[in-house]
């Protein structure tokens, strides 16, 4: 995950490559979990699924090192009172990224291994382990999914239809979707970033069709094409980029997203 703000200046300088899929180091520097925390209420679990007692999966996509991953799990999921049975217990959160140094660091850093896991993984090209993370927990679907700062690196990388992919393949495995999604001036940085360090451009910067205000796009496909829909706005971050709350309309049958 990365990002297009004032301070893509240190981004360079922590990344001399310019991190052209967004795997920024030491990226929660810059952009600590506490800007999006703050606007995520720590009763989110509760809200969507009042019946506790299940287990329960979230999913992040594209975590990087696993800062927000943990910040996330320990926001939402709060200790069990004395004498009470362990709401952690039934709560798990699966992290992936395509960078494998960036998981290594996940997994050596990771507080509570027994209920949050990193994998090395690429969702644009493998979903085979997502499937099989659920059906160890013998779930269809994981109940939340994080997808924050990430539709920009697989838009420019993968075109229009990795992007619609993407979309659709998280939808295909969420009950709801939590969606940060970059507006198109930080395509304009990325690229220009990539520029200035005189690298070529990325493959699909100037052929794409999907322009402009990039969290309509994204809204769009998901309701008219993946069955899901928008249930809240948690606000904007302090780069002015909106969390988007979507919800399935009909939970399928454990073969769902199969």
């Amino acid at each position: 995950m990365a990002t297009c703000s004032m301070n893509e200046d240190s981004a360079e300088i922590n990344d001399p490559g310019a991190a052209p899929y967004g795997n920024f180091i030491n990226y929660y520097t810059f952009n600590p979990p506490e800007n999006r925390l703050s606007l995520i209420p720590n009763t989110l679990l509760q809200d969507l699924s009042p019946s506790g007692g299940r287990t329960t999966l979230i999913l992040d996509v594209g975590c990087n090192s696993g800062d927000l991953s943990v910040a996330f799990y320990k926001h939402l999921v709060q200790k069990p009172l004395c004498g009470e049975g362990s709401e952690r217990s039934n709560v798990h959160l699966l992290g992936f990224d395509l960078d494998e140094v960036l998981i290594q660091q996940a997994q050596q850093t990771n507080p509570l291994p027994d209920n949050i896991s990193f994998i090395p993984l690429d969702i644009t090209t493998d979903v085979n382990q997502l499937h099989d993370y659920l059906s160890q927990h013998s779930c269809s679907h994981f109940h939340l999914s994080l997808c924050l700062a990430v539709t920009m690196w697989v838009h420019l990388n993968h075109g229009d239809s990795g992007l619609l992919q993407l979309l659709s393949r998280l939808a295909s495995i969420s009950q709801h979707l939590l969606l940060e999604a970059q507006p198109w001036k930080c395509y304009r940085s990325a690229a220009r970033r990539l520029r200035k360090l005189g690298r070529s451009d990325f493959e699909h910067f100037k052929t794409l069709k999907i322009r402009g205000d990039i969290a309509e796009h994204a809204r769009e496909h998901l309701e008219k094409h993946c069955g899901m829909e928008l249930i809240q706005s948690l606000g904007s971050t302090a780069w002015d980029r909106k969390l988007l709350l979507f919800r399935r309309k009909v939970l399928c049958s454990s073969a769902a997203g199969r």
